[in-house]
């Protein structure tokens, strides 16, 4: 599949600092620089949230993750290591992100994407990406393409064509809380 027109033009946006509405190894989603606070406060304002609701971010591997986050505790890389399906898993602490993609407490939540256009997206980026559901808050997350509201359609700054036509129901990761101590919380199946 060619899609370098799609990653071209979201590079482009990104590094803007616009908004970009693309698909991931799980669900549409809107995105964003996740290091740049302008851009991340054009996502809450799209879809209309409250900003005390942090948002997770896509990295392109185990290398980045260590960019983002104070540390990664030992039951974290063990989840990541036997995973078999997309898992965000909330760290204690980030850093080197806009202060509007971590919670009140600190922690960020992130995902090792493993789709092939993102992480084309994010290595050519090298930074980063914003992933939230592409629906306005309290509203139903899009499984695919053809249930994006033109709402949020006309409010991105770029839509990636590669994989409108995909109809297969896609469903959000599961998220999961690992504290340092090694306390784990499961957010949503």
């Amino acid at each position: 599949m060619d899609y370098r027109e799609d990653l071209n033009g979201a590079l482009k946006v990104l590094r803007d600092g616009g908004v970009i509405l693309y698909p991931t190894d799980t669900i549409w989603g809107l995105g964003c620089d996740a290091t740049n606070q302008q851009a991340v406060e054009k996502i809450f304002a799209i879809k209309k949230r409250e900003e005390s609701k942090s948002l997770i971010i896509l990295v392109n591997g185990f290398q980045m993750l260590e960019r983002y986050v104070e540390s990664i505790p030992e039951a974290a890389a063990g989840i990541l290591e036997v995973a078999d399906k997309p898992i965000t898993i909330i760290y204690p602490k980030g850093k080197n992100l806009a202060p509007a993609v971590l919670s009140s407490d600190g922690s960020v939540g992130i995902r090792i994407c493993s789709d092939d256009f993102c992480n084309e997206l994010i290595t050519r980026f090298r930074k980063p990406i914003v992933s939230t559901s592409a629906n306005i808050s309290d509203k139903s997350s899009p499984r695919s393409f053809p249930e994006i509201s033109e709402e949020i359609l006309i409010s991105a700054d770029f839509v990636v064509k590669h994989r409108q036509w995909d109809t297969e129901i896609k469903t959000p990761s599961s998220v999961i809380k690992v504290e340092d101590d090694g306390v784990i919380k499961i957010i949503r199946k």
